[in-house]
This record gives structure tokens, C-alpha cells and sequence, in this order.
């Protein structure tokens, strides 16, 4: 009997270790805001599910449920895990693109990019970095005047006699000011204080949608960011233009390839918002001759089939059978909300898997905009990550 009693102990334990193992990872890796279009129950990784019928904590506005409201994910339909805020919202429908596009972006200020010594009688120092500029650091102003171009700074700093410099730049968000003393430089004959800037960026992308309940144009799915610093580069104004591809460069095993375009005059839109969720702008050209797909939310997503729309030649678009094999809710891996895998032997052929430029392609499951993919996996090109297409049409909202 004892021994029936420690068999049945030890049964229970390991039985609670898996509940508490379930919920553990519920609470982790569940949504805490879910956006939903009906009243229907919903499924998450087999094992969990919010019943979006239940009203016991829903409040009514006569027969109309005031939203958001709160209900609880659960695990085996019973066991509560983690409370969720639900929205409901009406149906987004958008003009879906997929053709490549060329990015003029220039910042809101002048980006740091680096700091360099400058030789002296004596040996060398560095004047930007002894007064406490860092690499990242948007200068804002110089002595009070608004900088707004590389060429200003450079003018300005160009400019001198020996005299300080009372620089206000932006750093994660705050405002610091510092004092800058240049030096003289014998080999060059001047006064310098060692600094490299930068004003601009081009590149090439994907357009996902046009969103025609604000006009306005998402693109990329994940931000551009400085080539020497990694940051976000902050958006003055910029410009999206018709681009074709003129040649293609296969990405390999630890080789991302890449697209090559020749960038038109043809404007396509202006560009005002860069995120985490990607960069937009409002449209300015026809879409007309566009396919329109409901946009999906996350929890519509599914793993297995689905096709990437993106452009490889001068043909434009084109549809390729891809799978999903992961699906992830957390909230602060907004870029990376799925894996994908290419399984199509024609695009496998033409680029090896995904290259630099296709960032952005919209993805279609179910007859519904899904998502956009944004990253490619370097050790493995067949495979990439993608953002939901839910949380690019919330950030086009943001776009003034």
C-alpha cells in the first residue's frame, strides 16, 4: 500500500511539474495584447486557449462590448495562465506590393559616426572624444545654430580659430551638451576635433502594402539602421522611388547575397517613420492595378505553407511557395514574430534562399497578408525571420 502511495506521489508531483512548466512558458511566451476580429475562441500552441465568448469580465455600452477588455489565456481550456488585454477591431484590408524600391533617407540631425586622433606637436589626441562625444551621438546644434546637413558641421568645425564649441547632441533619447576644444594640427595647418559624420543613407527593399484608409506605404519590416553605428537612423525626410533589378548576387552558407537595382526619378512615396516595425511614408503613385488581401492577425497565423511575394528581375513580382515553422508572440522580438523556410525549388535556384534586398516581402497564408520578412538566417539562407503584418498596419497608423 505504502509503496502504491509513493508511486501515486510521485505521479502527482510530476504531473504538477509539467503544469507549472506549462504555465511558466505560457507566461512567457503568450501575447499580452491581442487584437481579434471575432467572438470565437482561440487556440494557441495546442495547449492553450482564450475564450473570447466568455462576458465575465466584459463590460457592455448597451449591446456593444466596450473594448479593450481583459480575459484570461488558458491552459487545457481549465487552468489559468496568463491575462491577456483584448481588442476587437474591424477587418484591415491593403494593396499588397512586393516590388523592389529604392530608400533615400536623410536624418533629423547629424549622426556621430566615429572619432579619429589628430596629430600634434608631440604625438596625438582626440579632441571629440576627450570631450564626450560617442558614436551614435546626433548633433543637434553647434553654439546654439540648428545643424541640419553633414556639410554645416563640417563648415563649422572647418571654421575655427582655436575657439570651444558648445555641442547639443541626442543620446538614447536625452539631450546632453558638451564642450568641444579643437587643436592644431601642424602636418595639416589647421585646427581640427576629429569627428565623423553623417547626414544620409540609400539602400534598396521590399514594399509590403499600401494602406489605403491613411495613404500611406510600409516597407522592410525591420528599421534602417547606420552602418557604423547600428542605430535607428533618425527620419528628417526621405524619399521612396521605382527601382529594377539589374542583377542578382546568390547568398550561400554564411553568405548573404544580395539584389542589386538602378534607381528611377519615378517617386513612389515620401518617407517620415522609422521603427522597429519598418519604415513608411505616405504614397504617392497609382496602386490601383494592386491585389488587395485582408491583413491577418497574429493568432490567424499557422505553421505550414504559405508564399512569399518578391521581386527578383525586371519582370516584377512573383509568388514562391515558402513554409512556417515557428510562430513567437513575445512582445520584445517584434522583427522576428516567425521562421520561415523557403521550400521553393525556382527561388532556391535563382538566390540560394533569401538575400539582402528582399526584406519586406509580403507573405500570404489563407487567402490573408500575414506578414513580411526581414531578416535572413546567414548560416542557413533558406531560412529567415518575418514580422506580423498586424503590427506593420498599427505602425502605419503612427505615420502623420
Amino acid at each position: 500500500m505504502k509503496k502504491i502511495i509513493r508511486i501515486a506521489d510521485v505521479c502527482f508531483a510530476v504531473v504538477l511539474c509539467v503544469i507549472y512548466s506549462f504555465i511558466g512558458f505560457g507566461t512567457v511566451f503568450l501575447p499580452s495584447e491581442i487584437n481579434t476580429y471575432t467572438s470565437k475562441s482561440i487556440n494557441y500552441k495546442t495547449f492553450y486557449s482564450l475564450d473570447i465568448s466568455d462576458d465575465s469580465q466584459v463590460d457592455y455600452q448597451g449591446s456593444q462590448r466596450v473594448s479593450p477588455y481583459e480575459s484570461e489565456i488558458k491552459l487545457l481550456g481549465v487552468i489559468p495562465v496568463k491575462t491577456t488585454t483584448v481588442t476587437q477591431i474591424e477587418p484591415t484590408n491593403v494593396y499588397v506590393s512586393g516590388e523592389s524600391f529604392g530608400i533615400k533617407l536623410y536624418t533629423d540631425g547629424v549622426i556621430v559616426v566615429g572619432t579619429k586622433d589628430v596629430q600634434i606637436d608631440g604625438g596625438k589626441c582626440n579632441p571629440a572624444k576627450e570631450a564626450g562625444l560617442e558614436k551614435g551621438d546626433i548633433i543637434v546644434d553647434i553654439n546654439g545654430e540648428k545643424m541640419v546637413s553633414s556639410t554645416q558641421v563640417e563648415d563649422v568645425f572647418n571654421d575655427n580659430n582655436g575657439k570651444e564649441y558648445r555641442i547639443k547632441v541626442k543620446r538614447n533619447g536625452n539631450f546632453k551638451t558638451f564642450t568641444l576644444t579643437p587643436v592644431y594640427s601642424p602636418s595639416e595647418g589647421k585646427y581640427k576635433v576629429g569627428v565623423w559624420v553623417r547626414d544620409s543613407t540609400a539602400g534598396i527593399g521590399t514594399v509590403t502594402f499600401y494602406n489605403p484608409n491613411n495613404n500611406t506605404i510600409a516597407a522592410l519590416g525591420h528599421p534602417i539602421t547606420d552602418v557604423d553605428t547600428n542605430e535607428i537612423m533618425p527620419i528628417l525626410n526621405g524619399e521612396a522611388v521605382q527601382a529594377q533589378v539589374t542583377k542578382l548576387y546568390k547568398s550561400r552558407d554564411g553568405e548573404t547575397g544580395s539584389l542589386c537595382c538602378d534607381f528611377s526619378n519615378d517617386t513612389i512615396g515620401s518617407l517620415s517613420l522609422n521603427s522597429d516595425c519598418g519604415i513608411y511614408g505616405k504614397y504617392e503613385c497609382n496602386v490601383s492595378d494592386k491585389q488587395i488581401y485582408e491583413v491577418a492577425v497574429s493568432q490567424e497565423v499557422e505553421k505550414g505553407p504559405a508564399k512569399l511575394i518578391c521581386t527578383l528581375d525586371a519582370s516584377g513580382p512573383k509568388a514562391y511557395a515558402i513554409e512556417i515553422t515557428k510562430i513567437s508572440f513575445r512582445e520584445n522580438n517584434s522583427e522576428k514574430n516567425m521562421v520561415i523556410k523557403v521550400t521553393d525549388k525556382e527561388l532556391i535556384e535563382k538566390t540560394g534562399g533569401i538575400v539582402q534586398g528582399m526584406s519586406g516581402s509580403p507573405i500570404i497564408q489563407n487567402g490573408k497578408l500575414i506578414g513580411a520578412l526581414t531578416h535572413v538566417i546567414v548560416d542557413n539562407p533558406e531560412k529567415g525571420y518575418a514580422i506580423f503584418a498586424e503590427k506593420m498596419v498599427k505602425e502605419s497608423n503612427n505615420v502623420k
